[in-house]
């Protein structure tokens, strides 16, 4: 692009010494005007910064040539005037006569700097989804287009005034700066006070996780094998994990059996046009010699539990020993060895679990796409065309493609239920402080929870009762009250949807790219008025920006602590382009910007405990429709050589293990 300086122009940046005078600058607009448009619509914006106490302003050339512009000098700042002597000021140099705190080299430098920023704010719109764009211009243009916008942001001087542009923008600089929001910050999530549910089991966090599993089970329904074993009823039908204890305990198959139609099928994906990277980490021994003790415990007729023999992969940011955690990048494995298991993975094993290997996701959880750059991207099997959504988006791909019955995956901001809906799985973001965070490369934060996902609700709450169980720190900290299940065993089938009462925000709710979508769920909801008599109630949920934007900052924040001890070094410049963005925004945050971001947060948490409290005034259990989407699975960028598949290679498990 015309305006931002070759590679070969570059090196002096990464000089200590050069540009010796460049002092931090001062962000603003030239006029009103100019503050009142948009700089991503407008070719006439000023921009402005402060260098050795002189402003300097930008204004792009009218024409289409971005070369244009031209740079003009101001008055010296007031507040410096004073100081202006102590300079080192070139002496001598009348080619730039109206900037003597600059040499040639510094100005021609600063005019290539505006010029880019000016050339890529004014051409591209990086937070707009353009959804009619070529395919194969996504792949190349767009790829030069973040490739520049990352280079430009991360420059000292000017990636803090694009930055600030986009914070403005959006409102976060009004939220978070001008806004004095009348709570005390909440650095960490509370436990309202909770009186028991009629309905519910209670477990006790201290047993160990085979009662908790056993608790569980009695809260399911009678288990028919007829329901699942009736192969003409559906042609693809996901094995749920009673089936799969049912299967070891009546000879019809044994783990050993099922993992060699696993390896063999995960084996043929990787090797397919286009390929199927559901893992990034995958060891066929292991995963053989774990299969093998658990068939023989089932030849002695002492298996662990209902989940021994159950296989499940875990997502690569949570240690699964003797796989390494990368967090899907190149190089995170060589800076943090794993040396055991995460608690929660531990506990799993305990019960006899099968771990297949460490499942695909978008690099370091920073995206909602899934899309890996490195490892390839793992593909929606109900639409191999189309996205899964991340971040966890490996372990989603898994379990709906039925080759593993669960998976643990990380949720912070929909990493679980994103890629769990858009897959058609069931996925759970457990209450903050419910899951031990040791051994995962999120533990340090107040929003990251590790989470099942299934292809059932009931194969949910098997695995959650497994792993669930707080850290001694959250047990002191939060005192959370007993975590519990719901009796599906005690319940009526439609007829207790009968009590629901469905609340409905259609603003929300109609915020969609196409009236298909919105359509289609209210089809669903008519249905289930129809059907089972369900009440659907219009509510309102307030201040929705300035939550996102309160998560938004908090989470951003604490992602950005935990990875700063191993980015410090080169390693950092190994991260994808995109993963570089979210960090190099994460750091134009401030302290203040900070603890303006927990105000708000103590701000909802009292509203949502308000509408809470209101709620439980009306015996009728209430859910919250919304859509996950708003608008179609993104679809890859079409390849020349991609060949069509279909879900029919993955019944092939499903067939095995019914031959027995």
């Amino acid at each position: 692009m015309r305006g931002i300086p070759a590679p070969s122009e570059r090196g002096p940046t990464r000089d200590k010494n050069y540009l010796p005078h460049l002092q931090p600058y001062v962000p603003c607009y030239a006029s009103p005007d100019a503050c009142a448009r948009h700089i991503g619509r407008c070719r006439h914006t000023h921009v402005v910064w402060t260098v050795n106490c002189e402003e300097i302003i930008y204004q792009p050339g009218l024409g289409d040539d971005s070369n244009s512009g031209t740079l003009s000098g101001l008055s010296p700042c007031s507040q410096h005037k004073k100081g202006r002597q102590h300079h080192n000021q070139p002496q001598g140099d009348t080619s730039i006569p109206t900037f003597p705190c600059l040499d040639a080299q510094q100005f021609t430098y600063i005019q290539n700097l505006m010029k880019s920023l000016a050339l890529i704010i004014s051409r591209s719109d990086f937070y707009k989804y353009e959804e009619e764009v070529d395919p194969i211009d996504v792949a190349s243009s767009k790829r030069v287009a973040l490739r520049a916008f990352v280079w430009l942001i991360e420059l000292p001087l000017v990636g803090s005034l694009v930055t600030s542009f986009f914070k403005r923008k959006n409102g976060i600089t009004r939220e978070l700066q001008e806004t004095l929001v009348p709570e005390a910050p909440m650095f960490r999530p509370e436990f309202p006070p909770q009186e028991p549910e009629p309905g519910t089991l209670y477990l006790e966090e201290e047993s160990a996780p085979l009662t908790r599993v056993e608790s569980a089970l009695k809260c399911l329904p009678p288990y028919n094998p007829a329901n699942s074993w009736n192969c003409e009823t559906s042609p693809f039908l996901y094995w749920k994990i009673r089936d799969f204890a049912h299967a070891y305990r009546s000879g019809f198959s044994t783990p050993s059996a099922v993992a060699e139609c696993i390896i063999s099928e995960l084996e043929e994906f990787n090797n397919k046009n286009p390929t199927m990277p559901f893992l990034i980490s995958f060891h066929t021994d292991d995963m053989r010699n774990q299969a093998a003790a658990s068939t023989q415990r089932f030849k002695e007729g002492r298996p662990l539990s209902i989940l021994d023999g159950v296989f499940m992969c875990v997502k690569d940011d949570i240690d699964c020993y003797p796989h390494p955690t990368k967090g899907a990048t190149t190089w995170f494995h060589k800076v943090r060895p794993v040396e055991e298991d995460a608690i929660c993975v531990s506990r799993l094993r305990s019960c006899g679990v099968i771990f297949v290997g460490k499942a695909n996701m978008h690099e370091l959880g920073l995206g909602v796409s899934g899309n890996n750059p490195n490892y390839g991207t793992a593909r929606n099997p109900h639409a191999l065309e189309r996205y899964t959504g991340g971040s966890s988006s490996g372990p989603a791909a898994l379990v709906a493609a039925g080759l593993c019955s669960a998976a643990v995956g990380t949720d912070g901001g929909g990493s679980i239920r994103i890629p769990s809906s858009l897959c058609g799985t069931v996925g759970l973001k457990t209450t903050y402080g419910r899951t031990n965070m040791e051994g995962s490369l999120v533990d340090g934060g107040t929003m990251e929870i590790i989470g099942p996902l299934a292809a059932t609700v009931e194969d949910v709450m098997l695995v959650y009762a497994a792993m669930l169980g707080s850290s001694p720190a959250d047990k002191f900290n939060l005192k959370p009250p007993p975590p519990g299940l719901p009796m599906l065993s005690s319940g009526n089938g439609l007829d207790d949807f009968g009590s629901l009462r469905l609340g409905k925000y259609t603003e929300w709710f109609n915020d969609v790219y196409s009236t298909d979508i919105s359509d289609k769920c209210d089809d669903v909801l008519n249905l289930l008025q129809k059907t089972c008599a369900c009440q659907i109630t219009e509510i309102v949920i307030p201040e929705l920006h300035e939550m996102k934007t309160s998560h938004m900052v908090v989470i951003g924040s604490e992602t950005l602590y935990s990875m700063n001890p191993y980015c410090l070094d080169e390693s950092g410049n190994q991260i994808t382009h995109d993963t570089r963005a979210s960090l190099a925004f994460f750091r134009s945050f401030s302290a203040s910007d900070y603890v303006g971001a927990a105000c708000l947060r103590c701000l909802h948490c009292r509203i949502e405990f308000l509408n809470l409290s209101i709620c439980r005034l009306d015996l009728s259990p209430w859910v919250l429709i919304s859509i996950s989407e708003n608008r179609a699975i993104p679809i890859f960028p079409q390849s020349p050589r991609a060949k069509n598949t279909t879900l029919d290679h993955f019944i092939k498990i499903r067939e095995f293990t019914h031959s027995g």
